[in-house]
């Protein structure tokens, strides 16, 4: 599959104990959904695929992107774009400062405005751009982060609980928001979570991190109903 995200034979272990080990093809528009208790790795996997794991791992296997490896690749070359818990917004900078940080280099000053402009009406943030961050609710926040995210044009996304510090209602909210976005960009997601909620709005596979001992094939689809 010459597009989406592969992990071929990603294999994380730190001291004597493998932490995952996985073999899987996400396509554009698909997700996989990495679940397991806090502490289990699944922030790990992430920091392996964005190439920031700290020395203290040993690692192996492939990471292809669109048809390229990018297994080792400097991390702003890798073309992934990822959403945190924490919306990371500079705090300093207007909402539109903020979406303009995401865009790539080029363009002049209108059309950066402009790109930003259609970006917020998107979210329903239209008019937004002059905003103080602090100012905005949880879930605007949420929506600025992904835009300013998507903004830099990543090839694919990738989620490390995004949605766990959100009340029930938002949630579910930015979770569909977040889901339609990339689905619409034909981006392929791979998603980390312990939320049974979040794996089922997610659709898709689901590699469970404890099976991790039954070796790289070991996950399950996405349970019907």
């Amino acid at each position: 599959m010459d597009k989406g995200l592969d992990l071929r034979g990603v294999t994380i272990a730190k001291g004597d104990r493998t932490l995952i080990s996985i073999n899987r093809q996400i396509g554009p528009g698909d997700v996989l959904t990495i679940m397991g208790p806090s502490g289990s790795g699944k922030s790990t996997l992430l920091a392996y695929l964005t190439g920031t794991l700290s020395t203290d791992f040993r690692a192996s296997g492939q990471v292809w992107l669109d048809g390229h490896d990018i297994t080792h690749a400097a991390p702003y070359r890798r073309r992934l774009g990822i959403l945190f818990q924490d919306d990371l917004l500079f705090p300093h900078m207007s909402v539109g400062a903020n979406l303009a940080f995401g865009l790539r280099p080029g363009g002049s000053r209108a059309e950066r405005a402009a790109r930003v402009d259609a970006a917020l009406a998107e979210v329903g943030l239209d008019g937004f751009a002059d905003r103080d961050p602090a100012t905005l609710s949880g879930g605007q926040k949420a929506r600025v982060a992904l835009m300013r995210m998507l903004l830099s044009e990543p090839c694919a996304l990738l989620l490390d609980e995004p949605f766990s510090r959100l009340d029930a209602e938002l949630r579910v909210q930015v979770r569909d928001m977040v889901f339609a976005q990339a689905k619409a960009r034909a981006l392929p997601v791979l998603l980390v979570t312990h939320d049974a909620m979040d794996r089922d709005a997610a659709g898709g596979d689901v590699f469970l991190m404890d099976d991790v001992e039954a070796g790289p094939d070991r996950a399950t689809a996405r349970p019907p109903g």
